[in-house]
């Protein structure tokens, strides 16, 4: 009994860790303006409300879950016009992620979490292959398609032929004399 007590206690401090995270960095509910979105792991997000100032659009933030603050994310300057900016981060991790975009008046446009789902490598399409054409035409005839002709394939073939030879000879030969090997 005294080991479930201490399973309930660890359960709860890894719930309440989890948390956390989630807690410091604000609402999940997007910002006026701000849509973020996930393909694979890449994570983009978009905003219409910031204005440019100084040549400067604003910044964007990518925290991870162990992360707090603004300062502590990969940050991206935002790129776009005034009908609307945009930001973008590659090779970001499976987990919780928060999205904090900040304008360059230094207001918050919004913040958004977005998980991002493990990625498993993408299967390859099943690949067809033209066998390269033949220099002098169509190789025709008998096993006019096969090009390997190496020493043991030419013995297993002479081999067989040999072994069939052998047996329609025996074969006819009993046939005309029934009573005779």
């Amino acid at each position: 009994m005294r080991y479930s007590k201490s399973l309930a206690r660890s359960g709860l401090t890894v719930a309440a860790a989890a948390a956390l995270p989630l807690a410091l960095a604000g609402p999940a509910a997007p910002g006026p303006g701000v849509s973020v979105s996930t393909t694979g792991s890449t994570v983009s997000v978009t905003t219409t409300a910031c204005a440019q100032l100084n040549g400067s659009w604003g910044t964007a933030s990518l925290l991870a879950a162990d992360q707090s603050n603004f300062s502590q994310g990969r940050q991206v300057a935002l790129a776009g016009s005034a009908s609307g900016q945009s930001a973008a981060w590659s090779d970001v991790g499976s987990g919780t992620h928060t999205v904090i975009v900040m304008c360059s008046n230094g207001t918050t446009a919004g913040t958004q979490s977005v998980i991002v789902s493990p990625s498993d490598p993408p299967a390859a399409p099943p690949s067809v292959t033209a066998s390269p054409s033949p220099s002098l035409g169509v190789m025709g005839g008998i096993g006019g398609s096969s090009t390997d002709c190496g020493t043991v394939t030419l013995v297993a073939g002479g081999a067989l032929v040999g072994t069939g030879l052998a047996a329609t000879a025996w074969y006819l030969r009993r046939r005309n004399r029934p009573n005779r090997l």
